[in-house]
């Protein structure tokens, strides 16, 4: 059951990594010129990886952490 819950928070973290991705190519694709509008929505979707990124480590060490200690 651990490895599942590993493996869905990897595929989790790598999709938003995707997403985010597709967002910045689309809005760079959409405007040349440096936007607030544009710095806001890159920043918020990088924002996002970076929030499931902490959680995903934490979940990690709260499965591995009794294995190690």
């Amino acid at each position: 059951m651990e490895w599942i819950v590993v493996l869905i928070v990897i595929g989790i973290v790598m999709s938003l990594e995707m997403v985010n991705t597709a967002i910045e190519k689309t809005v760079d694709l959409a405007t040349a010129d440096i936007h607030p509008f544009a710095k806001i929505a890159k920043d918020v979707a990088a924002g996002a990886v970076l929030l499931f990124a902490i959680i995903a480590a934490v979940i990690g060490a709260i499965i591995f952490l009794p294995y190690m200690v």
